[in-house]
């Protein structure tokens, strides 16, 4: 019998045979974010972009963090960085956060050229997408709207900060968190994140929204967009909004109960000033990275609450990660079929797929278990509170970017370790199968067996 090759091998053989590369989407998609991290970490790394030497490794940390719309930092941005390395940090959230397939297929199409069957599967794999002529349309979509966004948001906070820092500092700082906000990364160029946002209605306010457009995904948008009313809006449409609303809402309520009486977060604040920290610490938990309180200072249940909400994280198709919002939605309503013992599963009187439920099912699974093997081996490198280091995992994986005061302080296999759940997360645990094995329908079909679960 022969033995068939490995993967690996057969990708190279048919370099050598051909002279072309070709390789799983996923590999493509990945092997671009490697490329962009590895030219972040070269130009951050330059004399010209610190203000004071910060070393390779710490290069490559934050430009992994940057690429990956992390927002986790071992240095400070507004003080460790000059204004080249702060572009440089900027660029590659903006690239990783649109996805470098994006900008790709969008100079492509600009440029008059036909994408190939090779690069139709990669922005596919890319956009979470099946239908090929939706491609064209996803691609400019991302771009327009990121642009739209984005210009608005800073000529808001240029004209808002003018009076305090003088027309180029604000169009500077402007520019900065408008990218940052809407790529759901959490830099920030002020010296701390509370004061950056705890005392600013209006910041507050532009900044969440930031966020929440960032993070619902482009396809949400887009349907909004064209449509502005709630009754033709497609069914996922509707589901998403609802969900964010009560994940924002619930995590605000919650945040503020729990931490009003706590001296060292919300406590010292007045009344109106608790509401709006609250309010966007429930927001910026699902993978934004800002602040308005201190982490570190969370009462337990606040503390557990924030690592639900960074799990759950935000739409499919958006800046941010996690298992996203539609996997929690289908699982909620799968556990409610059953208990209910309801054949179909069913959203606003249409019915989830089968395929769909085992999607949802396999991203909660490597997710948890992926997740529970960066705690144990964190646990293994350092000698701290097992809820900060669980904290610290979550963070990195759903790239989130909150920390409890570790991430600096960590060794430099801990900082590797979190690079790598950062990547992982970006790219998605599924994309991680995808890379791992390869997908045959099998003929074979074996009879049922009882099996007894629960």
């Amino acid at each position: 019998m022969r033995m068939r090759s490995p993967r690996g091998m057969d990708v190279y053989k048919r370099f050598a045979r051909t002279g072309r590369f070709s390789a799983s989407p996923p590999i493509v998609l990945g092997g671009g974010f490697l490329l962009l991290i590895f030219i972040g970490t070269v130009l951050l790394a330059l004399p010209i972009a610190t203000t004071r030497p910060i070393g390779l490794f710490s290069a490559f940390f934050m430009s992994a963090s940057a690429v990956t719309v992390t927002g986790l930092a071992v240095v400070d941005p507004a003080t460790s960085f000059t204004w080249f390395g702060q572009v440089v940090l900027a660029l590659l959230v903006q690239i990783g956060g649109l996805g470098f397939v994006t900008l790709a297929v969008v100079s492509m199409l600009a440029l008059g050229k036909r994408i190939s069957m090779q690069q139709q599967a990669v922005a596919l794999e890319a956009f979470n997408q099946t239908s090929v002529s939706k491609i064209r349309q996803t691609a400019f979509t991302v771009f327009k709207l990121t642009a739209v966004i984005e210009g608005i948001a800073m000529v808001m906070l240029f004209i808002w900060w003018i009076p305090e820092l003088g027309i180029a500092r604000a169009l500077y700082e402007a520019i900065f968190h408008s990218i940052m906000a809407f790529n759901n990364a959490g830099f920030t160029l002020r010296p701390t994140q509370a004061a950056l946002s705890a005392v600013d209605p209006f910041i507050i306010l532009l900044t969440t929204t930031l966020i929440t457009l960032g993070g619902i995904g482009f396809t949400v948008l887009n349907d909004v967009r064209h449509k502005w009313r709630w009754t033709p809006l497609t069914p996922y449409t509707r589901i998403i909004v609802l969900a964010a609303l009560v994940l924002n809402l619930g995590g605000f309520a919650m945040i503020w109960a729990l931490e009003a009486s706590n001296p060292l977060t919300l406590g010292s604040l007045s009344p109106w000033q608790q509401g709006f920290a609250a309010w966007m610490q429930s927001v910026t938990t699902r993978t934004a990275g800002f602040t308005s309180i201190d982490v570190g200072h969370l009462t337990d249940s606040s503390t557990l609450l924030i690592m639900l909400l960074m799990f759950i994280g935000g739409g499919s198709l958006s800046t941010a990660s996690g298992i996203k919002i539609g996997t929690a939605v289908v699982l909620f309503a799968a556990a409610y079929s059953y208990i209910r013992q309801r054949s179909d599963i069913v959203v606003l009187k249409r019915t989830i797929s089968a395929d769909t439920v085992q999607k949802a099912l396999a991203i909660l699974l490597l997710a948890s278990g992926l997740i529970f093997i960066g705690v144990f081996l964190l646990s293994l490198f350092e000698k701290r509170p097992l809820l900060d280091l669980a904290f610290e995992v979550v963070s990195a994986f759903t790239t989130t970017g909150l920390t409890r005061g570790l991430t600096s302080e960590l060794s430099t296999a801990s900082q590797t370790l979190l690079v790598a759940l950062m990547f992982i997360g970006r790219l998605g645990p599924l994309t991680l199968v995808y890379n791992l094995s390869t997908q045959r329908r099998s003929r074979i079909r074996y009879p049922e067996a009882p099996f007894q679960v629960g």
